[in-house]
């Protein structure tokens, strides 16, 4: 019989996780405060901001809201922790002799840049000399017989060289300084994605003119609604390729469950659930009695997770929860203001349809986290789960993409556990997550199942990129910094067709992607 001893050394022998296993995640809980680390990182700027009053600045709209909303995946105070850490195991010698290793070598990239740029230019204006005299040299022999033409539509812009440039990534990059700031643009360092960035297109917002093929799905949407009781499949079926802005928020509402498919009873049930939100308002939060109150974006997100956290003690409040509430906000706000909601002074809404807002907000929020509430409960075992899955399916689908992560040491939890947290909402920008959550609400199982094939889908999409990292702070920047700020709905589209292919070809056999 071994001693206590023993017992002992086993276990320490013995730490290794094991493969498979449910391991914590610390950050989505609140982990105790360590002074000691911690002393050194608090910064000034952390501060809220004060009004001369003495009181803390109220956000008046989403976008002040937003820029002033601190959340866990703002990667800077993990910057400083780390940089503090690896600050004392470096051996300066070498971390000086690295920096003037690179500083040489990028000194010579730009050299060599500038003399073949510099060759380009002659080359180029040799050409444009010896085609302007042969012009002059016909136009002097046709004489006074034609009569010269003035055009604007072809005139070049400075920057282009006889073509028009549509974008950015197609304007010419003449010098080392222009291919950095390119670089910048196309793949921050930093998530530069705001959350009601660019809304305005044909499904989120009011268009001059829709076309036919809108105009008839905008018809087909109304006749099914129309009816007594709405054929809640046949809905389904028109919304999973999206859902016209027009009659989003009532399609919403019933493909989530909040409203009963029987017209009759709809507003018989609104009144009901909406008392029943501001009941619990006046029993567990009564900040509205509060002379100096005035609801703003933070205000009335704060009383949405409260009172959910109080509902479900099981979880409470888990970072990331906030972002869900935002497209049903953002949504809900369309049935009562024409103009984009990213400028819009909440306060200026009449108190009855916010409170609306506020309330159906709430009431969907808890009908979607209903489904996946094991991602919030403690160690987040569902989302644990879930990352587990994609990791399998596209060691399936995409081997090579699987094992270059492998060899440079990217773990799917690094980057995927943001994705599944907050449902892509940090990876795309807000107009396409609605219309990504118009399928999500007419596929079953969308928020829970069908977001994992998304996910496979999602992260396939970048193959080249990822390919072409070649270290493991190169792959976690391009999978933490996705250029996605100019999708829209077509490039949606695409993932949700690839990500159905995918579940068709694997959900209902789970072992094809199991080795």
């Amino acid at each position: 019989m071994s001693t206590d001893g023993n017992k002992k050394q086993f276990w320490k022998r013995n730490t290794a996780k094991v493969p498979g296993s449910i391991q914590h995640v610390y950050g989505a809980q609140h982990p105790p405060f360590d002074p000691l680390l911690h002393a050194n990182l608090i910064k000034a700027g952390n501060k809220p901001q004060m009004t001369p009053g003495g009181k803390p600045k109220k956000a008046t709209t989403f976008q002040e809201f937003e820029s002033i909303t601190s959340d866990a995946w703002d990667v800077g105070d993990d910057d400083d922790e780390l940089l503090a850490m690896a600050a004392q195991n470096l051996n300066i010698e070498v971390v000086m002799e690295t920096a003037n290793q690179v500083i040489e070598n990028h000194s010579k990239q730009q050299e060599k840049q500038r003399q073949d740029d510099a060759d380009t230019s002659e080359l180029e204006d040799r050409e444009e000399e010896e085609a302007h005299e042969e012009e002059v040299e016909e136009q002097g022999e046709e004489g006074e017989e034609s009569t010269p033409e003035v055009s604007f539509a072809c005139e070049p812009s400075p920057l282009s060289d006889g073509r028009l440039v549509k974008s950015l990534s197609e304007a010419p990059i003449g010098s080392p300084k222009d291919a950095s700031l390119h670089r910048q643009q196309s793949l921050p360092h930093r998530p530069t994605i705001p959350m009601v960035a660019r809304i305005a297109d044909q499904n989120t917002s009011g268009t001059p003119a829709m076309t036919e093929r809108e105009a008839s799905r905008l018809d087909k949407f109304k006749q099914v609604l129309a009816g007594p009781n709405t054929d809640l499949e046949e809905l389904r079926k028109l919304s999973w390729s999206g859902i016209p802005r027009q009659v989003r928020p009532i399609t919403w509402k019933l493909l989530s469950g909040y409203l009963p498919a029987n017209t009759e009873r709809r507003e018989s049930t609104l009144q009901r659930k909406r008392q029943e939100y501001f009941g619990f308002i006046e029993q567990y939060y009564d900040s509205r009695n509060d002379e100096h109150h005035q609801d703003t974006y933070r205000q009335i997100f704060e009383r949405i997770l409260f009172i959910w956290a109080i509902r479900h003690p099981a979880s409470g409040y888990v970072q990331g929860i906030n972002d869900l509430v935002t497209p049903f906000f953002v949504v809900y706000v369309f049935e009562y203001i024409k103009e984009e909601v990213e400028n819009f002074d909440v306060s200026s809404l009449q108190e009855a349809a916010l409170r609306n807002i506020e309330a159906d907000s709430f009431w969907c929020m808890s009908k979607l986290l209903d489904g996946i509430q094991d991602n919030y409960t403690f160690a987040q075992p569902g989302i644990q789960r879930k990352v587990k899955a994609l990791e399998e399916l596209v060691s399936r689908i995409d081997e090579t993409v699987h094992v270059h992560m492998q060899q440079y040491e990217v773990e799917y939890l690094q980057f995927a556990f943001r994705w599944m947290n907050n449902l892509l909402m940090r990876e795309l920008p807000l107009r396409c997550t609605i219309r990504l959550w118009d399928t999500y609400q007419a596929e079953p199982e969308g928020f829970s199942h069908f977001h994992l094939y998304v996910c496979a889908a999602f992260l396939v999409r970048w193959r080249k990129e990822i390919l072409d990292e070649r270290d493991f702070q190169g792959l976690m920047i391009l999978l933490q910094n996705l250029p996605t700020m100019h999708w829209g709905n077509e490039e949606v589209s695409v993932l949700l067709a690839e990500a159905y292919r995918l579940k068709f070809a694997f959900a209902d056999a789970p072992n094809h992607y199991k080795r």
